[in-house]
């Protein structure tokens, strides 16, 4: 389903992603709006499901987790559903994509350290064949969606 977004909206969505705290008051004084206007305009968005949350960014680093990952699997034969619906109980997997290509999934972990790593690793390949590739650094990063 394809909504339509003006161009307040846009702005409105421009504050948000910067600074998802930000008060309506101070949304309202970039956008020209009133507060409860901006209030109304975020709760239609909400509904609508073009702003589907807030979230907190955490270190993975400074809460002991030494080792950022992306993990490729793919699945045996017969394999993928039992998969999918184990993925989720992984406390390790910050994102889960299903994908297309010779992988079927791309995963990003967090571990503690390379041990934590040999052990997930061999939690997943009861599924399928597995290719990790360590995240040295971020390069981007929640890179705002714009007007396109």
């Amino acid at each position: 389903m394809k909504v339509k977004i003006d161009d307040l909206n846009w702005k409105i969505l421009e504050c948000l992603q910067e600074n998802a705290r930000e008060s309506f008051a101070n949304i309202g004084r970039k956008v020209g709006l009133t507060p409860p206007a901006v209030a109304e305009r975020v709760k239609k968005m909400e509904d609508l499901e073009i702003l589907q949350g807030y979230n907190a960014m955490v270190s993975h680093a400074l809460t002991g987790h030494q080792l950022k990952a992306i993990i490729t699997l793919r699945a045996f034969m017969g394999k993928l559903k039992p998969f999918l619906a184990t993925v989720v109980t992984f406390e390790e997997v910050v994102n889960c994509y299903r994908i297309t290509g010779n992988e079927n999934i791309v995963m990003e972990v967090v571990l503690k350290d390379q041990f934590h790593l040999e052990k997930f690793i061999d939690r997943l390949i009861q599924y399928g064949e597995t290719r990790t590739h360590i995240i040295l650094s971020n390069v981007v990063s929640n890179a705002p969606i714009v007007k396109g």
